[in-house]
């Protein structure tokens, strides 16, 4: 992959450079293509610690939200990660518009600078005197909240289970139950997935058994809690446990 080169001096800030990204790689603003932005970003974040450059930390922030982005997008229920997106999404809808009223409002002016008088200050009773229910109060409050904790980067703990523990494999599982189906003969999929000590061990169960039915390597029956695994052997495997 070619190095990008970047003038630092040029964006005002991290949504000024995901911009710049978009258009130069002509993305689209309206369904941003996560992964690929994410490597172009940090691409330039890399580039600006090796040639020593300082680094304000609204880009950093900016990075861990993009990875954080691209971390739950790879998870089986994504629904977040399409939440974030949106988010980042309208963000950057709001800043792009933004800009580009200013640079209109900066050719009317002549772009030269304008000095206006301190606001008059006015007189009046300034007490609030709606009244408002409770919930609404409440839900005003996690909205401001939620958007204040957005621009912050996630928590170091965020990362911890993806980084400290082993990602379980599909092909793994599928060793592990054909095991248990030798011994015990049958199991139901719940005592499967009760078994599973994380996450990634409970999406792995699944796909495994998914994986082992297509293949005829076990049958599926009962509903719901009841539904049990019961092995259907080849003649070769057959042999071999008699």
């Amino acid at each position: 992959m070619e190095r990008p080169q970047y003038k630092t001096e040029v964006f005002e800030g991290p949504l000024d450079l995901l911009l710049h990204l978009i258009a130069k790689h002509k993305l689209n603003i309206n369904d941003i293509p996560i992964f690929e932005l994410v490597e172009q970003y940090i691409a330039y974040v890399k580039q600006m610690q090796e040639e020593n450059m300082e680094i304000a930390s609204e880009f950093l922030e900016m990075a861990a939200r993009l990875v954080y982005i691209k971390t739950v997008s790879l998870l089986p229920v994504y629904e977040e990660a399409e939440q974030l997106k949106k988010e980042l999404t309208g963000e950057l809808i709001e800043y792009r518009d933004c800009k580009l009223m200013a640079e209109k409002l900066a050719k009317q002016s002549g772009g030269t600078e304008k000095m206006v008088r301190d606001a008059a200050e006015i007189d009046a009773d300034m007490t609030y005197t709606r009244l408002h229910d409770a919930l609404e109060l409440y839900t005003a409050y996690l909205n401001a909240a939620g958007k204040k904790l957005r621009n912050l980067p996630p928590p170091e703990d965020s990362f911890k289970e993806i980084v400290e523990k082993a990602v379980v494999s599909v092909s793994v599982k599928i060793d592990q139950i054909h095991s248990i189906l030798m011994k015990a003969g049958k199991i139901k999929v719940f005592d499967v997935f009760r078994m599973a000590k994380s996450r990634s061990e409970l999406v792995a169960s699944f796909l495994a058994i998914l994986e082992m039915a297509k293949n005829g390597k076990l049958l599926l029956t009962g509903e719901q809690e009841d539904l049990t695994l019961t092995p259907k052997w080849d003649e070769e495997e057959s042999d071999d446990n008699g």
